[in-house]
């Protein structure tokens, strides 16, 4: 149990690390909260003064009273200094003192309002901004892991903690910290109080109780604060599976439509639900109970209290005071209840943002890394070997070739046969499990990153556009790029005609994932990106596979404009589009298993031969 207290501890000490930049913001509020909870003392001070003031039966004995004895015999000697008159002959108030009173106790209430106001106000501003870069040192952190990690990662669970966990994050910083800061300082002022009162009016015996009981109080908060942080964590999965769940179906919804499932869905979705309400209701069990089990020990406390002073004959006069401090204490000690349970649930929550921010699946750097200024001579795949996962099917085995600059290679076979892994490992999406691929002889893992992507341009398989207009789709990866640059990349990629065709022209947003547009738009728009790179390595993964048959040929002859001075690196199915290659690499089940030109490979009647005559 110590052990789970110390790493509880570690993680909020680690989130609130995160409030080192806006600790001037911080330290006001928490100052603030000391000084609004400090200013209870004050209220707490005068109130046997107030109380005694009014015993007008009992002036003969409060005139018995030693002079030094009372804070009310202070207050006479400061006002007698001021030739302010406190009391009457009968011992009832003045109105100078009714005049003190009036002003005194409205400005104690005023003070501790603005520090409340100001402890509140900067605590909230600092827990948004936490939130904020906890966001995006999330997002930053994601976008560095490799596409290894993604494979492997669900991406409604990736956004749910970017998301949600960072939510239930922010309330923890923001108001349990105000709460925090003035609570306890506030349960502090009323049992400094107690002690104060008891020395004075010689009830130790009083006080003594009160320290006793008091702690009991917590009890209830540390047990049921362990089951919160488990039942929060339980809840955070479920929100996780209810994002996947989302994210999946409007993904595949013309599948779902498509195959009548949409009535299978709601229900997938209402069970996950189900499991999320329950996980919330133990959450909700665990904190409701909280409150009223502090209550019964705080009734408890009471009756014992009352035992205490019936047995020591008591005056009404001298418990009135410590009640008052009682019921002061009582609104922090149950604040801080909530803190507590505010503080499990972000623990709970932090500890899977922490997993995010501690993520390293990213590809090795070199610690000397070479830019990569030009391509000039080849490209080498020597005996590499790579799988995605160890019950992958999809794989590279013993893999080795070379590349020329400024020639068109293609890499043709059936589906899952290593085509586009070969270009993954090229573009370094990946590193071989064994063996290297080179540029020049340099090995990719010796080369900056951003300086090899930039030197190679891709258009995938799988068009992606973001929701934009045509033009920053076009531009993308290519920030400086102008109109002109952007309409001539379009014109190649024979762009042009369809995108002024409509009257927002190069300004239309294509919509999500381009559904605006056609598949051969998409993919056109795509292949337009690439050529604004104007990369000396142009990787085409089935980049003329949405097409129809005229526009593939415009794009060929715009392709073979291109290929004076780039290497191309071609995937394709249909092997009208690679006739004119210089080699053609044959790939089966992660192997080459032939290579050669258009002519030759048709003369050997292998596999390339069977593939021709099926297209």
């Amino acid at each position: 149990m110590f052990a789970e207290f110390i790493n509880s501890f570690q993680t909020y000490f680690k989130l609130l690390r995160f409030t080192k930049p806006y600790r001037t913001r911080l330290i006001i509020g928490v100052l603030a909260g000391f000084m609004s909870g400090g200013s209870l003392f004050g209220v707490l001070y005068n109130m046997p003064n107030l109380i005694r003031s009014f015993e007008v039966k009992k002036i003969e004995k409060i005139k018995k009273v030693k002079k030094d004895d009372s804070g009310l015999a202070r207050i006479k000697r400061i006002a007698k200094r001021f030739d302010i008159q406190l009391e009457k002959a009968d011992g009832s108030i003045t109105w100078q003192f009714m005049l003190l009173g009036m002003i005194g106790l409205p400005v104690f209430i005023f003070l501790k309002t603005v520090f409340t106001y100001v402890n509140r106000y900067c605590m909230r501003w600092v827990g948004a901004r936490v939130v904020v870069d906890l966001r995006n040192a999330i997002f930053a952190n994601l976008q560095r892991q490799s596409l290894r990690f993604y494979g492997a990662s669900d991406t409604g669970n990736l956004i749910s903690r970017c998301f949600t966990d960072t939510g239930t994050v922010e309330d923890a910083i923001s108001a349990s910290i105000a709460d925090l800061s003035r609570a306890p300082v506030e349960v502090f002022a009323s049992l400094l109080f107690v002690i104060y009162f008891a020395i004075e009016k010689e009830l130790l015996g009083l006080a003594a109780i009160m320290f006793v009981v008091v702690p009991f109080c917590f009890v209830p908060i540390i047990i049921f604060g362990k089951k919160i942080k488990k039942y929060t964590q339980n809840s955070l999965c479920r929100v996780s599976e209810l994002s996947s769940c989302m994210l999946e179906n409007l993904t595949g919804i013309r599948v779902v439509k498509a195959f009548n499932m949409e009535e299978k869905e709601i229900a997938r979705f209402n069970l996950i639900s189900q499991r999320f309400f329950r996980q919330i209701l133990k959450a909700l069990r665990a904190e409701l109970l909280m409150t009223p089990m502090m209550e019964l020990v705080g009734v408890l406390f009471i009756c014992l209290f009352l035992v205490f002073c019936f047995a020591s004959n008591i005056a009404l006069s001298q418990i009135l005071p410590m009640v008052g401090a009682g019921l002061f204490a009582y609104g922090p000690i149950k604040r801080l209840a909530k803190i507590n349970n505010r503080i499990q649930q972000s623990i709970a929550a932090s500890d899977r943002i922490f997993e995010m921010l501690e993520l390293n699946d990213t590809l090795a750097k070199s610690p000397n890394p070479i830019k990569l200024t030009e391509f000039n001579d080849k490209i080498e795949f020597d005996h590499i070997s790579f799988t995605y996962a160890d019950s992958s099917p999809f794989k590279v085995d013993d893999v080795s070739l070379t590349i020329k600059k400024g020639d068109l290679v293609a890499f043709v076979g059936d589906t899952g046969s290593g085509k586009t892994t070969m270009a993954n490992l090229l573009v370094r999406f990946y590193d071989p499990d064994s063996g290297s691929v080179k540029i020049d002889d340099i090995d990719l893992r010796d080369i900056d990153i951003a300086s090899l992507r930039f030197k190679t341009g891709i258009v995938t398989q799988e068009t992606v556009l973001f929701n934009d207009t045509i033009a920053y789709n076009i531009s993308y990866g290519s920030e400086f790029a102008g109109p002109e640059e952007i309409e001539h990349a379009a014109r190649l990629a024979n762009a042009h005609n369809f995108i002024i065709a409509e009257p927002e022209g190069y300004q239309r947003v294509v919509g999500d994932k381009g559904f605006k547009l056609s598949g051969g738009e998409r993919q056109r728009i795509a292949i337009a990106r690439a050529i604004m790179r104007d990369p000396d390595i142009l990787i085409l993964d089935e980049a003329t596979s949405a097409l129809d048959t005229a526009t593939e040929q415009l794009i060929q002859e715009a392709l073979d404009r291109l290929m004076g001075n780039r290497t191309v690196f071609a995937i394709a199915h249909r092997l009208s589009t690679v006739r004119n290659a210089a080699c053609i690499y044959v790939m089966e089940k992660g192997e080459i298993i032939e290579s050669g030109t258009h002519e030759e490979l048709l003369k050997g009647n292998g596999k390339y031969c069977k593939l021709h005559d099926i297209n």
